[in-house]
């Protein structure tokens, strides 16, 4: 063969692994880039069961496998607070409501059905004690777009106890959630409200912000559901956050309750809603 003709079929295969090269690229670039599908569009709160046709928001957390698709956003590192959160910011009448103790099957599902009845999201702060058994609520809390949250694990003064008791209580919750749905918990609640510094570093430690509450509607009391009615409705204003239970004891005018005032809350203007953390 001669020497020109070598060199001409040479530059051939060249150009045409460079074309093939080009092509293959191209393609890893669409993947990767490509918009994701359309959510169906959100249904306004208190429209009633009947509207919901979104997909559930587990259906949403489903991730690639390591090393496919894009990366996964990354919360930024979360900052120690001094003092917890109270209330949301922002405009607009909206509120949260928050469960703490839970969840207990004998009442925790009652409050669920009733959130999903008025397409209404809210947060439940589980104790790990309880929520070792009950993995299941926990995955329907997620299913319906319910924020999952820490409360401990046997529900503890905080403040009593060492750093590495502390971290315990707070670890040992977090694992069981995670292993519920996938998701370690993004919020962290100190039971009876005790907070210090070492409970704001190691909740922070493990990527969780302290929430705390505006209103106590001090169900724990059984007081009576008109009673709990009246505090939730009078203290109802933008921005709050409403603290009732779910467990601990017997919560049926807790659940009762949910069913008066809720209904109540929407006519009147108000948005039900849940906080969102802000990801880089």
């Amino acid at each position: 063969m001669k020497k020109d003709q070598l060199f001409t079929r040479r530059r051939m295969l060249i150009a045409g692994a460079a074309v093939l090269g080009a092509a293959g690229a191209a393609g890893t670039a669409r993947v990767l880039t490509a918009e994701p599908a359309a959510r169906p569009a959100s249904v306004p709160l208190g429209q009633g069961p009947q509207l919901r046709t979104a997909l559930k928001p587990s259906a949403f957390r489903l991730q690639p496998m390591a090393g496919y698709g894009p990366p996964r956003h990354r919360p930024v590192k979360t900052a120690v607070r001094r003092e917890p959160i109270l209330q949301m910011s922002g405009s607009g009448r909206r509120m949260v409501l928050t469960f703490d103790d839970g969840p207990d099957p004998r009442y925790t599902p009652h409050i669920l059905s009733t959130l999903r009845e008025y397409d209404v999201r809210a947060m439940f702060f589980v104790c790990g004690e309880m929520a070792v058994d009950n993995k299941d609520l926990l995955r329907e809390m997620a299913d319906d777009g319910h924020i999952v949250g820490n409360h401990t694990w046997t529900h503890p003064q905080l403040t009593e106890l060492s750093r590495s008791a502390i971290r315990r209580e707070i670890e040992r919750t977090c694992e069981v959630i995670d292993d519920a749905y996938g998701e370690p918990p993004a919020w962290f609640r100190a039971p009876y409200g005790a907070w210090n510094r070492n409970t704001f570093k190691i909740g922070a430690e493990l990527g969780m912000e302290p929430l705390a509450w505006t209103v106590d509607s001090l169900d724990w009391t059984t007081p009576g559901t008109r009673t709990i009615v009246d505090r939730v409705e009078e203290g109802a204003a933008p921005g709050v956050v409403i603290l009732s239970h779910d467990a601990g004891g017997d919560r049926s005018q807790s659940v009762r309750a949910l069913r008066e005032y809720l209904p109540h809350l929407l006519d009147s203007g108000y948005h039900i809603t849940v906080p969102h953390r802000k990801f880089v």
